[in-house]
């Protein structure tokens, strides 16, 4: 009967905070809630907040405001001078260099916080031991970390944070040290136990990919704020400020809304596939941009030179200028500056459109925009 009540998790399970934290003229103020078994990733520009919302969980840096609860428990309230040091918190961190010790085998890592915990040390070895086999390191127990690879060393890495049991687990950065190669295999390993975590991870990422892949819900925190949150899924379909919009690479444009139209700015007007009414926002793909040296035809569906099915009306046909281009993939992405308002835009052009436009920075084109693929949705 105990063991079963024990296993029901508590109804206020999981993480709930507001970390405000004041330094000089940066202020974070944050609000962060997750479920026992949820993986939250931190997204955001450099000097967001992201590492510091890390680092005020871990206890590391104090919070100057707010309140941390987990699985009920008050880890930090500065209103009540209540704060729990940070190596007696439930908290594991895989820090992005991993911060292995050196002088220790990779067994001998993993069973170090155990051991801090008052665990015997045949008790904390076997649990190294049981840990290393699910990461699939079990031959590697007695290897020192300069004898692992990336990929290796950030499994160890996590297997000594999942020693403790943790109730909050924190990545930083966890693949930005691992080469493209082993990328790619250790996100999809990564993934896998993340799944099996049945506490909270939270994982701050400056890539996409990495936060698309691993993670139930993505906070995006701009100039220590929270600018938007979400799935992944909701996240890239619906933008919300500028650099949401470059992470998932879409043009995003704020207006007025009128049906299927969305006045952007004076005399630039953006038709789109839903009825919209307001405030309103309108995203759309590189992909979806036409560009021709000559003003297209209402209509004309800019088919021979083109990066989509061409323009829907004449509403989203501007006159613009080339700021720059760089290859993107197997694409070249091309940057402008639309006349009427400065806008800027990208398009999305194979070399040989690039060659038969002659396109070069400063060139006078005309860019269509296929009403199809416009997304408008309020703001």
């Amino acid at each position: 009967m105990a063991a079963d009540a024990a296993a029901v998790p508590p109804r206020d399970a999981g993480l709930r905070a507001r970390l405000v934290v004041d330094r000089g003229a940066f202020r974070l103020d944050v609000e962060l809630a997750a479920g026992p078994g949820e993986v939250l990733a931190l997204l955001g520009p450099n000097g967001a907040g992201k590492t510091t919302s890390l680092r005020a969980l871990a206890g590391l840096d104090p919070l100057t405001g707010g309140g941390l609860r987990l699985d009920g428990r008050v880890l930090e309230e500065p209103a009540r001078r209540v704060r729990v040091a940070p190596e007696d918190r439930p908290v594991g961190v895989i820090f992005q260099d991993y911060l292995l010790f050196p002088h220790l085998s990779a067994a001998e890592n993993v069973a170090f916080g155990p051991r801090c915990q008052g665990v015997p040390r045949a008790r904390a070895r076997a649990a190294a031991a049981g840990l290393l086999e699910r990461m699939d390191l079990a031959e590697y127990g007695h290897a020192k970390p300069r004898r692992l690879s990336g990929g290796q060393a950030q499994r160890v890495a996590l297997a000594r944070a999942l020693a403790t049991a943790p109730r909050l687990l924190l990545l930083d950065e966890p693949l930005a040290a691992l080469d493209a190669g082993a990328r790619l295999d250790v996100r999809a390993e990564l993934r896998r136990h993340l799944a099996a975590f049945e506490a909270v991870a939270v994982l701050v990422t400056h890539d996409p990919l990495d936060a698309m892949v691993l993670a139930d819900r993505l906070v995006v925190v701009e100039d220590g704020r929270v600018a938007q949150t979400g799935t992944p899924a909701e996240i890239a379909r619906r933008p919300r400020t500028d650099y949401v919009a470059r992470l998932v690479g879409l043009n995003l444009y704020r207006g007025e809304a009128a049906g299927h139209t969305v006045r952007i700015a004076p005399g630039l007007v953006l038709a789109g596939a839903e009825e919209v009414s307001g405030p309103a926002f309108a995203a759309f793909p590189p992909g979806a941009v036409t560009l021709h040296r000559t003003r297209p035809a209402d209509g004309d569906t800019g088919t021979g030179v083109s990066t989509g099915t061409g323009a829907d009306g004449a509403a989203n046909v501007w006159a613009a200028a080339v700021t720059g281009m760089e290859s993107h993939g197997h694409r070249i992405r091309v940057t402008l500056a639309v006349r009427d308002g400065g806008l800027p835009l990208a398009a999305d052009l194979s070399a040989p459109a690039v060659a038969e436009l002659g396109l070069y920075e400063g060139v006078a084109v005309w860019a269509a925009v296929d009403a199809a693929l416009v997304h408008t949705y309020p703001a």
